[in-house]
């Protein structure tokens, strides 16, 4: 493991109803990645329990059991491998509360050293889950990394928290797929988290549900917003990229983007003494 950089194996396959389906197709992108070379391991939202309202209709008569044995195996592989996993699943609250839309951070000894529940559900996942309300960040190799969930990306304010953080790279999972065909979401997605990373500096592996139809597939992100990577549309893959700390990106904000975050929305040096400044009526 070399200080400051990151292995990063992004998948994405069909997630279905079916959790033992599931649970193969990502047991073989784990031994996949680790051949690569990968450290750490990213999947899709709701990878192994399937989505709700999408793959499923609800979680009455959920095999609960089922999903936690599926889960304890991911959890043994991931030690025998020695790999990090980030997987996407459902996690079971006590009733009458709804479960959360989860991301469990397996380690390599293969225990859950984190959990991070999706902050902001849409309307439909509000009549499935129940909202997580904190951050998860941990590190790898120097490199501080935060977990989060699809509709997330919706808020920047999110983001500039990560950043407050000191976070450099962005594990985000996303669920849209088995839609009609192309939506607002082929034309605002990836923009919308190429936008995030760039104006944070952050690297981001973005890994979405390949199911057919996909209106985007998974990718992989630069700190100057560039997609460095990207995964066939609705086809399943696996992307390799490396974070490396130590290269060089274009980052028009450095200098001003704390100024920013502090309150001051502009680089001036304050009142301008100009009456051609002030009267804003006249040409």
């Amino acid at each position: 493991m070399n200080s400051g950089t990151l292995r990063i194996a992004t998948c994405q396959f069909a997630v279905g109803e079916s959790v033992p389906r599931n649970a193969r197709a990502i047991q073989q992108f784990l031994k996949k990645a680790k051949k690569a070379n990968a450290e750490i391991v990213h999947f899709s939202e709701c990878a192994l329990s399937g989505y709700v309202g999408a793959d499923f209709p609800s979680f009455e008569d959920y095999d609960w059991a089922q999903l936690k044995d599926e889960t304890t195996k991911i959890m043994a592989l991931a030690a025998e491998l020695g790999l990090w996993v980030v997987l996407g699943s459902s996690h079971p609250l006590t009733l009458p509360h709804w479960p959360h839309n989860s991301l469990y951070l397996i380690n390599p000894e293969g225990r859950i050293a984190d959990r991070y529940d999706k902050r902001f559900c849409t309307p439909g996942d509000l009549d499935h889950f129940t909202p997580g309300n904190r951050f998860v960040t941990f590190t790898i190799n120097e490199v501080k990394c935060a977990l989060l969930i699809c509709f997330d990306l919706r808020f920047p304010e999110i983001y500039r928290g990560l950043y407050k953080l000191g976070v450099q790279c962005v594990f985000q999972s996303f669920y849209n797929a088995r839609q009609r065909g192309p939506s607002v979401h082929t034309h605002i997605m990836r923009q919308t988290m190429q936008s995030h990373a760039a104006t944070n500096h952050t690297w981001v592996s973005m890994t979405n549900s390949c199911g057919y139809f996909s209106p985007y597939p998974s990718c992989f992100i630069q700190p100057d917003g560039v997609i460095a990577e990207q995964l066939r549309p609705n086809r399943p893959g696996m992307t390799v990229n490396t974070v490396d700390l130590d290269q060089d990106f274009y980052d028009p904000m450095v200098g001003f983007r704390e100024m920013a975050l502090a309150g001051k929305l502009t680089n001036g040096q304050g009142e301008i003494d100009d009456p051609r400044s002030r009267d804003v009526r006249t040409l």
